[in-house]
């Protein structure tokens, strides 16, 4: 192996080592899934030094893992994929993130670009007159406690009860919608009073709905039997679980901090502030975490029903036997989960982090339905607002590399602040109709914090992981309409 710049040892093309000797203290090393070109900015940000800091977390296995969208986060860096034993292991909210189970989910449709080519406008108007968005933005479904502690618990599964959506939706999302373990009672009464209003609503920030056109198929066969086409417009829904999430995570960052006095846990950054996951401060963290989580699936689950309400309303057509409007896929990319998997040789229960970072079983896995075990866990990777989104699935060698994760987006490379400074004087919204993406946005800020120069080049994040071997590619989608908070 050769060393790159002193600190990180190449391994091959696409994996970089951060030697456990980098860092007194470190138990594993750290494994960056990059090339050279990308870990430009790695090493520029310094986001590898909290990959190193992580590995310096009790219980950790292996490696201490980023994927190629890596960028500085709180404590863990977005991209970051923890792996920790049961018997010995911690939880850190930080490893999980503050926007617990933001996610992603596609939907196909029977309908191609002709169709819709000329109804753009009239669609994301009508997406965004039928789903809230933007900060602090409430619902339509206002809760009362005892029916939200029902989708606490529930998640996906309360939605549908109600009447949004359809059953075959839940074997089509990650966990089947519903993470288990979650108790409301592990909420502060602040994060449940967040909740209360928020349920249906898109947020803000970097969260969308957007109309695509399916522009490329790679392995035709796989996007057969996930049912897309060429030129075939999807539906690609992004958001989280709002204010009570990030409530959860600000509570429980809170109370891990006098824990790593209590268990006598020397971390280099506070900010990775953790406890024994058997211990009541794990124990607290993992309920409400499972409920945020829930709060998530529920939260695109209603956002999806609206859609296809939007969509039947436009097309004078049902969703369900005209339009076909299926999910093929809900995956979380901000959550901590209880997995099985074979580290040396062996099968063993850990507790995963994934931040910023996307699960993907491969083919066979008993977690993914049925009709995907040929091909493998399908992976959703959304773009920005300007470039192409991709559809890849799990493989047997992420399973072995990397505990079955993936990248989960571009990756920014400027902050918003940056990002709004440098583009102060351009008219995002026209650029974007020039390129034939009509988009329509809460505010002009969030489209200068959200432009495509922030990020990171997705086909250059997708050919990482593809060539790592921990994804394969299906389709790639390009915008033409994106309604944004």
């Amino acid at each position: 192996m050769t060393t790159y710049k002193g600190m990180i040892k190449k391994i091959d093309e696409y994996h970089w080592e951060i030697p456990v000797d980098y860092q007194t203290g470190m138990r594993v090393p750290g494994l960056i899934f990059s090339d050279e070109k990308l870990l430009g900015h790695v090493l520029e940000e310094e986001a590898f030094k909290q990959v190193a800091n992580a590995a310096h977390l009790p219980g950790i296995i292996k490696y201490s893992m980023a994927m190629p969208d890596i960028h500085w986060g709180y404590g863990l860096p977005i991209g970051g994929v923890v792996p920790v034993k049961v018997d010995g292991g911690v939880v850190t909210p930080g490893g999980v993130g503050s926007d617990i189970n933001c996610g992603v989910r596609l939907l196909r449709t029977d309908l191609s670009i002709k169709d819709v080519q000329p109804r753009i406008r009239e669609m994301i108007e009508g997406l965004f007159h039928n789903i809230p968005c933007g900060i602090g933005s409430t619902g339509k479904v206002h809760l009362n406690r005892r029916e939200l502690a029902k989708v606490l618990v529930k998640g996906a599964g309360w939605a549908v009860e109600n009447g949004y959506g359809w059953s075959q939706d839940l074997t089509h999302c990650e966990e089947n919608g519903a993470l288990p373990g979650a108790d409301p009672e592990a909420l502060s009464p602040r994060a449940s009073e967040r909740g209360l209003d928020q349920l249906g609503t898109l947020g803000a920030g970097n969260h969308f709905l957007e109309i695509q056109k399916v522009d490329e198929l790679f392995d035709p066969e796989a996007a057969n039997i996930m049912g897309l086409f060429k030129d075939q417009i999807t539906l690609m829904i992004h958001t989280g679980s709002r204010g009570l999430g990030y409530q959860v995570c600000e509570d429980y960052v809170q109370n891990m901090i006098p824990a790593m006095n209590k268990y006598k846990i020397n971390l280099p950054d506070r900010q990775l502030a953790c406890a024994p996951l058997d211990s009541p401060e794990a124990k607290g963290y993992l309920k409400a975490m499972a409920a945020a989580a829930n709060y998530a699936w529920a939260n695109r689950q209603c956002i999806t029903h609206w859609a296809r309400e939007t969509f039947e309303k436009i097309f004078g057509t049902n969703a369900a036997t005209g339009l076909k409007m299926n999910l093929i896929y809900d995956v979380a990319h901000n959550i901590g989960k209880f997995e099985k998997h074979t580290v040396d040789g062996q099968p063993v229960k850990i507790f995963i982090h994934r931040k910023g970072a996307t699960r993907a079983f491969g083919p066979g896995h008993p977690e993914i339905p049925q009709e995907y075990h040929s091909i493998g866990q399908p992976v959703i990777i959304p773009g920005d607002m300007g470039t192409a989104s991709y559809i890849l699935a799990g493989t047997e060698r992420a399973m072995t590399d990397s505990f079955g994760s993936t990248c989960h987006g571009a990756g920014r490379v400027m902050s918003r602040t940056k990002a709004v400074k440098s583009s102060k004087n351009r008219d995002i919204e026209k650029e974007l109709e020039h390129k034939g993406i009509f988009v329509k946005a809460k505010g002009w800020r969030t489209l200068h914090e959200e432009i495509p120069d922030a990020y990171k080049d997705i086909d250059h994040i997708i050919e990482v992981v593809v060539g790592a071997g921990i994804s394969k590619k299906i389709a790639r989608m390009v915008p033409i309409g994106v309604a944004k908070g």
